[in-house]
């Protein structure tokens, strides 16, 4: 590194309000997609019919995934609004939809008062959730790769999650705080309704955050380029399979490691493992904690040592230890502690630089729809039935899940062996 270069990266200070800005909208996003998965044993109840619980809490998993499968068409749809019209207003738009279905969810009556008018209404809210986190995560991420100075885009690309993890701890320690005041049955009747309320005052906030947002200099320049493409989405296939390949193969793992250890073992520890409720909440409130705190460490480390050998160790670990940390989920708040810090530490290897990484993947004009489309579409598969299949693994065997997701990780190791290095490199 030549002096110059050590002088300007002493002279750059990052855009703090600007980066959580633009990432304000993502945390919303996860608050409500996080408060939905942790209250669902609460709330499964009011939206079907009494006398099952079982039954009523995979009803309510199903229409979580169901509304997962809305996330690549919101991708496609403002994914491609982002790379004609624009980052900014894409953003306001996918921060307005989620805010609105959590609301929505918040106020909606139950299957005993409506009948089964209570859940059509939960897919519908679930639907415009789906539709608005399928365009918010491919556009912020473009943005934070577009404004980011290439020596710089890991750090810059920290923000992502550490707005995200911030919104996931709330969510978890209003989760703690609510089951350690409130009774089963308070939870059950009116307090899960509080959290998806709250998500809708949040919105407000991001909104608020957002509007002062500049555009891109990379879009300014694109844009006529982007309004004159003929079938783009079928040219992300055409013109840039490996991008696409090497996207879906580490968006799989990174999907299952966030809906394992953020949503779906809050209630399989419950439910399979006679865990306490408050205890879950407390371990996993540690573990986000954590999360947070190694997002910018991480990001800079890649900046300096490379994307690969960080996705490398994340994937590897992850295939060897996510089977033995299964065993320690149960009762004792020392085992959860080390199983939801273990996989949320390792998780931060991926997740520190996942926007400069898809970011790089594919050119401007095709960046909003690239990462739209296809990292939405893995989502919706591995994400949509992540806290499905814990349910159901877990009645047949109490690894049989976590076996699921080392041969996720063995996979997705495999195709990061394919990844060029791309620290530093300027984006198309």
């Amino acid at each position: 590194m030549t002096e110059s270069t050590v002088q300007a990266s002493l002279r750059h200070r990052l855009p703090v309000r600007k980066l959580f800005a633009a990432s304000a909208g993502n945390a919303l996003e996860w608050f409500d997609w996080t408060i939905y998965a942790t209250f669902s044993i609460y709330f499964a109840g009011a939206f079907f019919p009494a006398g099952n619980d079982t039954l009523a809490l995979i009803n309510t998993f199903a229409t979580y995934a169901l509304a997962f499968f809305f996330r690549p068409l919101g991708g496609v749809l403002l994914g491609r609004f982002a790379d004609t019209r624009g980052r900014k207003p894409a953003m306001i738009l996918t921060i307005l939809l989620m805010a609105g279905g959590s609301v929505a969810i918040g106020l909606l009556p139950t299957f005993s008062q409506v009948g089964w008018l209570a859940p059509i209404l939960l897919l519908l809210a679930r639907i415009a959730q789906g539709l608005s986190l399928g365009g918010e995560v491919s556009n912020a991420s473009a943005y934070l790769g577009e404004i980011a100075p290439p020596e710089r885009r890991g750090r810059y690309s920290a923000f992502f999650y550490i707005s995200t993890g911030t919104a996931v701890l709330i969510a978890t320690v209003l989760g703690f705080v609510l089951a350690r005041t409130l009774d089963k049955a308070q939870l059950a009747s009116w307090g899960w309704r509080l959290p998806f309320l709250l998500g809708g005052v949040f919105g407000l906030v991001g909104l608020w955050l957002r509007r002062s947002l500049a555009e891109t200099e990379l879009f300014e320049q694109t844009k006529a380029k982007a309004r004159k493409l003929e079938r783009p989405l079928l040219t992300t296939l055409t013109h840039h399979p490996k991008a696409v390949g090497r996207l879906v193969g580490f968006t799989m793992l990174s999907t299952l490691c966030y809906y394992t250890f953020f949503s779906a073992l809050t209630s399989f520890a419950v439910k399979n493992r006679h865990a306490d409720a408050d205890s879950v909440f407390l371990a996993l409130s540690v573990g986000t904690a954590l999360f947070i705190a190694l997002q910018y460490p991480m990001g800079a480390l890649a900046d300096r040592v490379g994307r690969k050998p960080q996705l490398l160790v994340w994937s590897g670990a992850t295939a060897v230890v996510v089977v033995p940390l299964s065993t320690l989920i149960g009762p004792s708040i020392g085992g959860l502690l080390v199983v939801f810090c273990v996989g949320l530490g390792l998780y931060t290897a991926m997740t520190s630089i996942a926007p400069a990484i898809m970011s790089e993947l594919f050119p401007t004009e095709l960046r909003g729809l690239g990462i739209g489309a296809w990292y939405n579409l893995t989502v919706a598969i591995f994400g949509g039935t992540a806290p499905l299949l814990i349910t159901v693994f877990g009645a047949v065997s109490p690894t049989l899940y976590f076996w699921y997701v080392a041969a996720g990780a063995a996979i997705a190791f495999a195709v990061i062996l394919t990844l060029p290095e791309t620290k530093g490199s300027e984006l198309r």
